[in-house]
């Protein structure tokens, strides 16, 4: 499969519509709750919660710049301890997508790949939009850094 390619599934479609559940919840920084706020971790937390279980940590506070002046991928190395590391050959629907928005810095962005094929698409949440979903172009595709998937549900 070339990169760019994306996988389908009944877990991903599970997983990729409680994530667009969040679609308009409004952007807050730091919180995690559906229809009232959130940030893109937040997001990955509340679906977590739903298609998974309850969350097995709650994240420290963090700064809207995260590991920026430190240079600490905090992130990478959480989403690596929670979630199922894949190859970004193997993406698919309901991935959890990480995300560099500009080369040499962390690894600071999340989002949920939603629709797969030729009409790709990713839900994230960022300041000044909220949760949208938006097309999973090739810009998205080249700032990837890793790609996982959520754990079995824990029940």
């Amino acid at each position: 499969m070339a990169e760019g390619d994306f996988q389908d599934d009944a877990r991903g479609a599970e997983i990729s519509g409680a994530a667009a559940r969040w679609i308009g919840t409004p952007y807050l920084h730091q919180s995690t709750l559906c229809g009232v706020g959130t940030d893109c971790l937040g997001l990955i937390r509340g679906v977590w919660r739903e298609v998974v279980g309850p969350e097995p940590v709650v994240p420290p506070h963090y700064t809207q710049d995260w590991a920026e002046p430190s240079g600490d991928e905090v992130l990478l190395a959480a989403a690596g301890r929670w979630l199922i590391r894949k190859s970004r050959r193997e993406i698919g629907l309901g991935d959890v997508v990480l995300f560099r928005m500009r080369a040499g810095a962390v690894a600071k962005h999340l989002g949920i790949v939603s629709a797969v094929g030729k009409t790709r698409r990713l839900v994230h949440a960022y300041s000044g939009h909220g949760v949208v979903e938006n097309t999973f172009s090739d810009p998205w595709v080249r700032r990837m850094v890793a790609v996982f998937q959520f754990p079995e549900r824990m029940m």
